[in-house]
């Protein structure tokens, strides 16, 4: 049987492995065989695993005998580069760990081996996940596969683009700040950043521990659902997840325009869907974002939902608060690597210098540039004025949010202001990148879950040198430990 790569999905490969139409040695192959050819001019892989094929065989072994399987076992994954697989290297895309092989499993892929599945490789993204476009990575840019004269987003960029070209079924990411919905709007698929808390972060490298979430992005929402229902839940080596039960009691406990919370929605009473209008008129917005948006508000309205109008009074200043919060945790988490403990080092005059030596060889631009940030807004002095205000306005847009809750269920906005952007247009201009998470980063400042799911796209335009239609995202975002509304919203939106 000939493998449909662009149309299958966790459930019907899985399917198809029980009916032995293909093994997942066949799978595997098939994507190794994609990979070969499309890889070397997108770079979305930086190394894929010899061991895959093994892991497969052993999946395969488990079909045969009848053993206990589960929907993921032999499932291909794509990992990001910062994720630890024991024994393989996790570099961070950065000069600072080119050797570093992993000594342990990170908590999610312990996991996905439970259940079965098959790690592919490691992909591309921007060094320590510190960038926008993976234009950043020391491996050199990974590009759209709808068009390769565009980025692929980032940080996870590898990521998107693997599964976007159908070099994978389904891959994990990290999101700081919308580094998985991001790349999952530019590339034309799925991607959920889960509630604070809901998946550990052991075994991560860690950019700003506050903010950070790891998640999937996948071809469908069903899918992101399957494996975000493998890698939650409660980890006594990340003191910061929360058990499922808390989360539950305050969905049950909170206000709610739908009495029938947490994703059990009934027929006549569909999830109430928020629309921040008053954000949503700046200047900087593709017309083609806002034309997909608002046609995708319409396909809700027509299938029974309302649409309301909501006000975040402090949702503007979520970006100033993020660009300091965010560089301030980045200085305090890359102080590890001084070419002392693992990783480069480079030797210098004296003890001192070994250090300056091996950070300004190991590390790129934008790393440089958000440590030296971060430093500064920690310094004496500045810390109250920065820092402190910082997350002071963090408590306001949260309790915004809150508010806002009381009476919707999910948050729609687009996930990013543009389409893909062509590779090199915004790197001499840090301040336009940044700005391209401006819808995103709520949703790591408030610690809620949000989810990307295409909505359109912005049409091909030789006067904006669209050369073909680029992939368009919309972002939604419901309260703390509700995901299941946003599962059940987003397979609305796909079924048009």
């Amino acid at each position: 049987m000939k493998i449909d790569l662009k149309n299958l999905t966790i459930q019907k490969a899985h399917d198809h492995m029980l009916k032995g139409d293909f093994s997942s040695t066949d799978l595997v192959k098939a994507y190794r065989d994609e990979i070969a050819k499309k890889n070397p001019d997108i770079n979305a892989y930086l190394e894929v695993f010899d061991d895959a094929l093994e892991s497969a065989k052993k999946a395969d072994e488990n079909f045969a005998k009848g053993a206990e399987i589960s929907v993921l076992t032999g499932i291909p994954f794509a990992i990001k580069d910062n994720i630890l697989i024991k024994g393989h290297i996790a570099s961070a895309s950065s000069k600072m760990l080119v050797d570093y092989h992993a000594t342990y499993d990170a908590t999610v892929i312990a996991k996905l081996k439970k259940e079965g599945a098959v790690f592919l490789g490691r992909v591309n993204m921007d060094e320590f996940a510190m960038g926008g476009s993976t234009e950043n990575s020391a491996y050199g840019v990974t590009k759209n596969p709808i068009d390769t004269t565009r980025v692929a987003g980032g940080s996870s960029g590898g990521s998107a683009a693997a599964v976007a070209m159908d070099g994978v079924l389904c891959a994990l990411g990290s999101d700081t700040g919308g580094s998985i919905r991001q790349p999952a709007s530019f590339c034309g698929v799925v991607g959920l950043k889960p509630t604070y808390g809901s998946v550990s972060r052991y075994g991560v490298m860690a950019m700003g521990s506050s903010l950070d979430q790891i998640g999937p992005i996948a071809k469908t929402v069903d899918d992101c659902e399957i494996i975000f229902n493998a890698i939650k839940g409660q980890d006594i080596k990340d003191g910061t997840t929360i058990s499922e039960e808390t989360y539950a009691k305050d969905l049950v406990g909170g206000k709610s325009s739908n009495k029938n919370s947490a994703g059990k929605k009934s027929a006549d009473k569909k999830p109430v869907i928020g629309v921040p209008r008053d954000f949503l008129g700046g200047d900087g917005i593709d017309p083609a974002v806002m034309q997909a948006f608002n046609k995708s508000l319409e396909t809700l309205k027509s299938k029974g939902y309302e649409i309301r109008d909501v006000k975040l009074p402090n949702i503007s200043y979520s970006l100033l608060a993020y660009y300091i919060i965010m560089p301030a945790e980045v200085s305090s988490n890359m102080a590890r690597f001084d070419g002392v403990k693992y990783g480069l080092h480079s030797d210098g005059k004296t003890g001192i210098d070994d250090y300056f030596e091996t950070r300004r060889a190991g590390l790129g631009r934008e790393v440089i540039r958000r440590i030296l940030l971060g430093t500064y807004v920690l310094s004496s002095g500045y810390y109250d004025a920065y820092y402190n205000r910082a997350n002071a306005v963090r408590r306001m847009i949260t309790d915004d949010f809150k508010k806002a809750f009381e009476t919707v269920d999910v948050i729609a906005t687009p996930t990013a202001p543009s389409p893909a952007f062509t590779i090199g247009s915004k790197t001499s201009d840090p301040m336009a990148m940044y700005l391209e998470d401006i819808f995103t980063v709520t949703a790591n400042l408030t610690g809620m879950p949000a989810l990307s799911v295409p909505c359109g796209v912005a049409p091909a335009d030789s006067s904006k040198d669209r050369k073909v239609d680029l992939p368009i995202g919309l972002q939604l975002t419901a309260r703390h430990g509700d995901e299941a509304t946003l599962f059940y919203v987003g397979k609305e939106l796909e079924t048009k």
